[in-house]
């Protein structure tokens, strides 16, 4: 017990012994710098180092751009790129697949296995979106029994779109309509011709739930109205509002332009929908100057 204590105190005296560290001009020998210190002055100082060190690391790291280049980090602007990029592989895919049937078509001319007029990009490309021509879509008397029981009963109710005719709305933009809402076409929008630079205007107030580039679209801003009612402006050239701001009827939320594959000229591609059904704009809004 005896030789436990005495090591335990003479480790303590070392820890608080007093040396003097002295740094002495080597020609002259003369004393520049001394500094009494003990060992558990240099484990503190060390230590309290040692900790500054990680600190300043760690917020040099979060608090500027050397946080991109670490593996795993992800950013806001490249996140909005991987989109845009599988978009691009996405639409590459697509016209390869397209023109290797193509291709394979002009084979079929050389040998005499398909006419020369029934030979086009446009017809493949047809072709090829409408995948579901060969489906039975034809409902079942069961399912004729209940839409007829459904349609009965809405005889009797108040439906949204009778509400919706009450509505106030602004138009977006004011021009000459290019193409009307059309249930056969599958044209489930109106589009507006516009000048170059034409603010584009919120139907009604709302909260914006959509804020993204599409390849085909280019820049969509959805507004998600009261009573189930949606609005899509499409083709934008620049976006103002971002996902979550509310926004107030005739308040300007983007600027009418070109963007998109699908579109051929300034213009505003502009839907509305009442939930899961789409509506003519139409109806509505006068669009015209």
């Amino acid at each position: 017990m005896a030789t436990k204590k005495k090591n335990k105190g003479s480790f303590s005296k070392k820890l608080l012994n007093k040396y003097r560290l002295v740094i002495l001009n080597e020609n002259t020998f003369e004393e520049q710098v001394s500094f009494k210190l003990s060992r558990l002055n240099v484990f503190v100082l060390a230590g309290i180092g040692a900790l500054l060190l990680i600190t300043g690391t760690l917020f040099l790291i979060a608090f500027s751009p050397l946080k991109e280049y670490i593996p795993g980090y992800s950013t806001t602007n490249f996140n909005h790129q991987t989109v845009q990029l599988a978009y691009q592989t996405d639409s590459l895919t697509h016209s390869i697949s397209l023109n290797q049937k193509y291709y394979e078509s002009i084979q079929k001319v050389l040998t005499g296995k398909l006419e020369h007029k029934d030979l086009s990009l446009d017809s493949i490309e047809n072709t090829s979106t409408l995948t579901f021509d060969s489906i039975n879509t034809k409902p079942s008397k069961e399912m004729m029994g209940l839409q007829e029981e459904i349609k009965q009963k809405e005889k009797f109710n108040i439906n949204t779109a009778q509400i919706d005719s009450e509505y106030l709305f602004f138009p977006p933009v004011k021009g000459h309509v290019t193409s009307k809402f059309s249930d056969k076409e599958k044209h489930f929008a109106v589009d507006i011709a516009v000048e170059k630079n034409t603010p584009v205007m919120a139907a009604a107030s709302g909260v914006v739930i959509f804020n993204e580039w599409n390849p085909a679209t280019g820049n969509v801003i959805v507004i998600k109205h009261k009573s189930g009612l949606s609005s899509i402006y499409k083709h934008n050239s620049k976006i103002f509002k971002k996902q979550g701001d509310l926004i107030e009827a005739g308040e300007v939320i983007a600027i009418a332009g070109n963007t998109g594959e699908l579109s051929t000229g300034p213009h505003l591609h502009f839907e509305l929908w009442d939930n899961q059904r789409p509506l003519d704009p139409m109806k509505f809004i006068d669009f015209e100057k």
